[in-house]
């Protein structure tokens, strides 16, 4: 049998099998304490209010839970946790085998899924009570102090990688790599920014859902060229447990992703392309702005729309921000935006990986 193979797709079926299974406890609880916004209305990065959004979305936000992010995080703990047990209780040979807790592939990933995880799961308690900060009148943690968060994490990873690993480069497909020296340290943090921030692809029923499944799969089939077991198992179950939020999640939504779903996912995402990078030989890096291109242009649009209404007397590029939102604007269908996102995201997971194997 092939052990490293049977490794990725077991916790990958087994992900997906506790989601479901969990999603209907999650699901009664969600809805008995009425998680979701009490008020309808969302604000942008800057704290000024939305109106196109708020009408594209005025029948969804209120009644619909927040916190669905909890059936992939948790289903993903639970599936490590079950290998990890029976590896520690019956050291038998098949439980060595398919146990994929490992110091140097999977601890990092595993650290910022739950981190992002659980602040993010402070931010939607905050916006499901209505407890407002200073700079978010709709409640929840402002935008500038989730960026915080999530610039500290980038900040730490790098700087373990570089000073703990040695890690200084990014390979750079048919060039080789690319002195950065403590430089990796920023430039890695802007990347989790970057990423962090694509997170407001979470707007539309089975968007988000659809885009992370593909991003995670694509990783860990670059992984697993790489000689990452461990690390592809982990991308396995990931992908478990997004396709277990997503059965739910299509239209009509029963959830939403949130922030602690797309804080966890966001966070571990920009992590594991970092170690599929020069750490492993690979291009993980380089690659992340392609199969990631659905999270890059997402936040890419609502930054050049709020720096166009500001510089240009409140003028508009777009009818609305992000690019999803204003392909509603103009009349697409919700349907066919999800699927067209989930299309062009397939060929540009092609070309990822396309570039990981022959670069």
């Amino acid at each position: 049998m092939n052990w490293d193979i049977f490794k990725i797709i077991l916790p990958t079926t087994l992900s997906f099998v506790i989601g479901i299974f969990i999603t209907p406890i999650v699901n009664h609880f969600l809805y008995k304490y009425k998680c979701w916004k009490k008020t309808h209305g969302k604000v942008d990065m800057e704290g000024n209010e939305t109106p196109i959004f708020n009408q594209l979305n005025i029948s969804k936000e209120i009644g619909t839970p927040r916190m669905g992010g909890i059936v992939i995080w948790l289903s993903i703990l639970i599936t490590v946790g079950f290998f990890w047990v029976f590896h520690s209780i019956l050291p038998l040979d098949i439980f060595n085998k398919l146990n994929f807790i490992s110091r140097s592939q999977t601890w990092i990933p595993l650290a910022s899924l739950f981190l992002g995880a659980l602040v993010g799961m402070v931010d939607d308690i905050l916006e499901i009570k209505g407890t407002k900060d200073k700079k978010n009148v709709t409640g929840g943690l402002s935008f500038k102090k989730r960026l915080l968060v999530a610039g500290m994490v980038g900040v730490f990873v790098a700087s373990w990688f570089y000073f703990k690993l040695g890690v200084d480069s990014i390979n750079i497909p048919f060039m080789g790599p690319w002195y950065l020296g403590f430089f990796i340290i920023p430039i890695f943090t802007i990347i989790m920014l970057i990423i962090y921030g694509g997170g407001v692809i979470d707007g539309i029923d089975g968007l988000s859902g659809g885009v992370f499944t593909i991003n995670f799969a694509t990783y860990g089939i670059i992984a697993f060229y790489l000689n990452q077991i461990n690390l592809a198992a982990l991308c396995g179950a990931v992908v478990g447990g997004t396709l277990a939020f997503l059965w739910f999640n299509i239209p009509p939504a029963r959830f939403y992703l949130s922030e602690t779903g797309t804080m966890a996912l966001t966070f571990t995402l920009t992590i594991i392309a970092f170690m599929t990078d020069s750490i492993a030989g690979g291009f993980g890096l380089f690659v992340l702005p392609i199969v990631g291109f659905p999270l890059v242009i997402s936040i890419f649009t609502s930054v050049i729309q709020i720096a166009s209404k500001r510089f240009r007397n409140g003028k508009k590029i777009l009818i609305a921000a992000p690019l999803h939102l204003h392909l509603q604007a103009i009349g697409w269908p919700s349907y066919k935006v999800v699927m067209r996102y989930w299309v062009l995201n397939i060929i540009l997971a092609f070309v990822a990986i396309m570039i990981s194997l022959i670069g």
